[in-house]
């Protein structure tokens, strides 16, 4: 008997799936290591900014080549060959420092999102992140997150507070959870989400739905 799938899980292989078709036709790198990163998922991008993040120890937010190679290969992608990784390295080596600032990239590489869209992610964020300083726990969460529609909530197969801690694990370093969540990294995330969902309409609905906004 196939268990339901929640509209979250649905949108997920979808997303996957197209990302995995527009490959094929594009050679742009930038659009290349954003489709491979929606191809892993809605948190594909937030994954790598992670990555990232933990890689860059002094808090320049600034990477070399090596530390960005080595940063989308532990992601898991492997399809770009080393040529069209330094290329895509060049375009946002502006200055020729041998560095990059990786915030930017993430940024350039996030799907875009209209307005609409952006505004009811951040009105979530605010709400999620009601004392401004970007630390967030189970119990903000259960404040404002709503679960209780998930399929395996409503089947007893897992409980409100296993499925919350399952959305935390999307802002996860190494399999651990900060509690940290930024406003970029939460734009990251729903960036990866909102690829998935056509009408802004919904989008806006799912998000308010989710976040009792």
């Amino acid at each position: 008997m196939n268990r339901p799938q929640s509209a979250q899980t649905r949108n997920e292989n979808a997303l996957r799936n197209k990302a995995m078709r527009q490959l094929s036709a594009t050679s742009d790198s930038i659009e290349r290591i954003r489709l491979l990163c929606l191809a892993r998922g809605s948190g594909g991008i937030l994954g790598l900014g992670r990555v990232f993040k933990r890689m860059d120890d002094d808090g320049s937010k600034r990477l070399t080549y090596d530390e960005f190679q080595k940063g989308i290969e532990e992601t898991g992608i492997r399809d770009m060959p080393e040529e069209e990784l330094r290329q895509l390295f060049g375009r946002f080596d502006n200055d020729d420092s041998g560095s990059v600032d990786y915030e930017e990239f993430l940024r350039s590489i996030r799907p875009p999102m209209s307005a609409l869209r952006e505004r009811v992610v951040l009105e979530a964020y605010k709400k999620l992140d009601r004392s401004g300083d970007g630390t967030v726990t189970i119990e903000d969460l259960r404040n404002v997150y709503n679960v209780k529609h998930h399929p395996q909530y409503l089947n007893g197969e897992q409980t409100e507070d296993q499925l919350l801690r399952k959305f935390l694990t999307n802002f996860e370093i190494d399999g651990v959870a900060d509690g940290t969540v930024t406003s970029e990294e939460f734009l990251h995330y729903y960036s990866g989400v909102s690829a998935s969902v056509d009408s802004d309409a919904y989008f806006d609905l799912m998000m308010r739905n989710c976040w009792k906004l």
